[in-house]
């Protein structure tokens, strides 16, 4: 073969180098890519203050980054007061890193293992946090509910569009709180939060959500005789630390004067300051003293002893406190309450229980407005006969003695005179026994007469109350329930005696009527049943304003889904 000059090394050079070069160029570019996005994701990582564990791919360009998964709750209101109303400083800018724009108190749950691509790829997991608490947190920074989108979640669940808003800035302007995609909810509902420092229109000083205001009585120190008569019990000592009274065992029986006037004192001032109750699902949480809890989170908080009224099995004093409590903090305004009032006890509430007959024999309704109930008697005649015959019988006895010797006349005399001793007894022991039938019929026919409304009873009760000037003139219902169950939370032994009176109360409700005995319980405690009656017409009243009201739809929501991812 003639030479051409070239040979075989040259097409190697000329034409093998460059098609390998052109063949790694590609593993070059992804090399590159890789490394570049890499470094793009560190830096975002490190600006939102994320701490993650990276690997890369740089032949399949393939970056896995594995970030921890949060489970996350608001932090208390009291002792991180300064952070709770101030948001984070260091905010994620990752989508899925909405919920970073609040400080939390969070707890790692596990890891999830993401792989991308490019930077913009990236998606911060989603935390998990209780549903009520994202809800209440958000009211108390001033966030306010839509109620077209709790409505629509309520009614579509897992399929409520994306982006429907839940809770709005408190110009009503903006999204606060929206339905996010269902990407990385692993089923759960899927949320996103979007917030300003200038949209926070509250502060310590403000009632949070769960929480009720109870008014001070006045005349306090004569509603809590009961609770500083009882310090001095020979067979305890009672003592006070930051969670209140406890009863401790004391091998000296009594208390020192210098301790018993310490907590008289203590009995006093507490019964002279308002009082704020946390109620939970679960019932009361705590009480504390109004001025130094809310007013000014640096003060030492107050707590009071609660024990008598959570919620026990043996025991149902928590039961109705809560259920009480919550009527009384709930208004037409209240957008969230924690607590739910049993289902039995609102239609107890509802139910006509209370003869109006048994009203007239307390004397706390007058007989001429309720509708016939007793059988009327008209015993006059009977009385005039009776006496007419006894006049007649002894006109004829004196004048048959007229006509006897002296002797006989005497001793007719004494037999007539004993025999009208005897005869009145007798008439007085007939109408006495005719008077107890007919007590007992008219009580077994009080037993029977027509049930009054709830309301209608307390309506009663209360100005009979006054009337005895238990309370004053001016009260209204609302009022007196206040003051009521700021007692309730001081004076253990008046919660426990209005608590056994509605146990009374609903058991003959329950079993379909009055007997004797609840009749006579009542009668003992008239005025622990007055009292009681406010409380369930407060109930009933509750609960017939809020149906079919944004309030319930937010609650059956928060029934529906306990946990959320919020991202």
């Amino acid at each position: 073969m003639a030479d051409n000059g070239r040979s075989a090394t040259d097409i190697i050079t000329y034409i093998g180098v460059p098609l390998a070069v052109l063949g790694v160029l590609p593993i070059l570019y992804n090399t590159f890519a890789t490394l570049a996005s890499l470094s793009r994701i560190k830096r975002m990582l490190q600006r939102s203050r994320l701490t993650a564990l990276t690997r890369s791919d740089v032949v399949n360009r393939v970056i896995e980054i594995e970030l921890p998964r949060y489970a996350v709750m608001p932090l208390d209101r009291f002792q991180n007061s300064a952070e709770y109303w101030t948001l984070s400083r260091h905010p994620s800018s990752i989508p899925g890193g909405s919920w970073t724009t609040f400080n939390w108190k969070t707890n790692t749950i596990g890891m999830k293992t993401q792989r991308v691509e490019y930077a913009d790829q990236v998606r911060q997991p989603q935390v998990e946090v209780a549903f009520d608490e994202l809800i209440c947190y958000l009211l108390d920074l001033g966030a306010v509910p839509d109620p077209h989108g709790w409505k629509l979640l309520k009614s579509t669940g897992l399929w409520t569009p994306v982006g429907c808003s839940l809770m709005l800035s408190p110009d009503g302007k903006e999204k606060a709180l929206s339905v996010a995609p269902l990407d990385d909810s692993d089923g759960n509902l899927s949320l996103a939060v979007a917030w300003s420092s200038s949209w926070i229109t509250r502060d310590h000083a403000h009632l949070p959500p769960y929480w009720v205001r109870l008014p001070s009585p006045p005349g306090a120190t004569e509603n809590n005789t009961s609770a500083s008569n009882s310090i001095n019990k020979g067979d305890a000592k009672i003592s006070h630390n930051g969670e209140g009274f406890h009863q401790d065992g004391n091998a000296e029986g009594k208390l020192s004067p210098e301790e018993t006037d310490s907590i008289e004192n203590e009995i006093y001032s507490n019964s002279k300051s308002e009082i704020t109750c946390q109620i939970s699902m679960a019932g009361i949480v705590m009480a504390l003293i109004q001025g130094n809890a809310v007013g000014n989170p640096t003060t030492e908080r107050e707590r009071l002893y609660v024990e008598h009224l959570r919620i026990h099995p043996e025991k149902s004093d928590g039961i109705w406190f809560a259920s009480a409590a919550t009527a009384y903090g709930t208004t037409n305004q209240t957008i969230l309450w924690n607590y739910k009032i049993p289902d039995e006890i609102l239609s107890f509430s509802r139910k006509p229980t209370v003869p109006c007959g048994v009203m007239v024999l307390l004397g706390m309704v007058d007989e001429s407005e309720t509708p016939e109930w007793e059988t009327k008697y008209n015993d006059y005649g009977a009385s005039l006969d009776q006496f007419s015959q006894r006049n007649r019988e002894q006109r004829m006895a004196i004048e048959a003695e007229a006509r006897m010797a002296p002797a006989q006349r005497e001793a007719a005399k004494r037999d007539r005179m004993q025999r009208e001793m005897h005869q009145r007894m007798q008439d007085m022991r007939d109408k006495s026994r005719l008077d107890q039938q007919r007590r007992d019929q008219r009580a077994m026919e009080a037993l029977q007469s027509p049930r009054w409304d709830t309301k209608l009873i307390a309506d009663h009760c209360l100005k009979w109350l006054k009337a005895r000037r238990k309370w004053d003139q001016s009260f209204t219902m609302k009022e007196v329930v206040g003051f009521m169950l700021h007692r309730m939370v001081l004076d253990g032994d008046f919660a426990s005696s209005i608590c056994k009176i509605l146990d009374i109360w609903k058991a003959w409700a329950d079993m379909g009527g009055m007997r004797k005995a609840d009749f006579q319980s009542i009668l003992n405690e008239q005025a622990t049943f007055a009292e009681a009656t406010l409380l369930i017409a407060m109930i009933k009243d509750t609960s017939t304003a809020l149906e079919g009201t944004l309030s319930m739809d937010l609650q059956e929501c928060l029934r529906i889904w306990r946990k959320v991812r919020l991202g």
